[in-house]
């Protein structure tokens, strides 16, 4: 029996690359020239600034285009917030820090949260590409101080599903860990039973079509790829996902896509 499994997951690895979009494993070695990718840096965090943004949500894609479900197009979500900041040569001065949730290492079923530089955001990238919610005024200054207070690391939950289900609190990945700090800077709570309550009113995650198979066997190839906290069907937080509701409920002032040449509203 064993061995058939083992035979059934091997061939099911052409095609397991698809549910594996959302990882959002800390950056390593650099996918990009280091330089594009410092540049490519800058000019988000200058775009930023430029804006007026204390704090956004930026997403990046880690990950082929091709390989993505349909509807997906970013694989790792972040809170990037404008911040006092010592630099490398131990001069300091303001820029964004960047607020993750990353898989563990040697865990890839645990998450921990990590603050990290833009540059090191945009180290594990596939393509440089960045899609942007800048929210409005009146909920960048509720998220600063929930980020700044115990509710952002007490909304944390380390056991990391790619496709955890943002209406329970069974799992999370870093998507649904930026949804419940936007819902509980929306409703002024960190109480996680009314936040999910909030979320299954009101947010519609995005569909994940998935076959009976390749559920099954994707969560013996790896418990990080587990659909338990689902029903008959799959649908997870995804950057697409929040901008429809923040455009939908108001509380964006801009969604927009940057690329090393241009600038796109979403």
């Amino acid at each position: 029996m064993k061995r058939l499994l083992l035979i059934m997951c091997i061939a099911l690895a052409g095609t397991l690359p698809s549910l594996a979009w959302a990882g959002s494993s800390e950056a390593g070695k650099s996918l990009l020239p280091a330089a594009d990718v410092a540049a490519f840096s800058n000019r988000v965090q200058q775009d930023l600034a430029a804006r007026g943004a204390n704090v956004a949500i930026v997403a990046r894609m880690g990950r082929d285009p091709s390989v993505l479900p349909p509807g997906v197009q970013y694989t790792h979500v972040s809170f990037w917030v404008y911040s006092q900041i010592t630099r490398a040569d131990g001069s300091t001065g303001r820029g964004y820090q960047v607020y993750n949730l990353y898989q563990k290492d040697d865990d890839q079923t645990r998450s921990h949260l990590v603050q990290d530089s833009p540059a090191d955001f945009f180290a594990g990238a596939h393509r440089l590409d960045a899609g942007i919610i800048i929210p409005d005024i009146r909920l960048q200054k509720k998220l600063l101080k929930v980020i700044a207070s115990p509710t952002y690391r007490a909304l944390h939950n380390p056991r990391y599903s790619v496709l955890a289900n943002p209406n329970t609190s069974q799992f999370q990945n870093c998507t649904e860990h930026t949804l419940d700090v936007v819902m509980a800077s929306v409703y002024n709570t960190r109480d996680v039973p009314q936040i999910k309550a909030n979320i299954a009113a009101h947010f519609q995650p995005q569909p994940i079509k998935l076959g009976g198979a390749k559920r099954v066997l994707a969560s013996i190839a790896s418990q990080a790829l587990t659909t338990n906290d689902h029903g008959a069907k799959v649908a997870t937080a995804t950057f697409g996902s929040i901008a429809r509701f923040m455009r939908s409920n108001k509380l964006a002032s801009e969604i927009y896509r940057i690329t090393p040449d241009k600038v796109t509203r979403f």
